[in-house]
């Protein structure tokens, strides 16, 4: 199963990641910030990690 770290002092609550999660992985908080909702959904894309402009999610299979 795949390892989602979201860096909160470098994420800028963009949504990016949610939006262009193939598998509908993140939710969000009432602040924006991202959050794992569904791991066991996560294929280790590494799409969020990619569409991130800040380079605050890091995922590992």
């Amino acid at each position: 199963m795949a390892q989602i770290t979201i860096n909160e002092k470098r994420c800028k609550r963009c949504g990016y990641c949610i939006a262009f999660c193939p598998t509908k992985v993140y939710g969000q908080e009432i602040d924006g910030l991202p959050r794992v909702e569904k791991l066991d959904k996560c294929t280790a894309c590494q799409m969020c990690v990619k569409r991130c402009p800040d380079f605050a999610i890091r995922v590992e299979d």
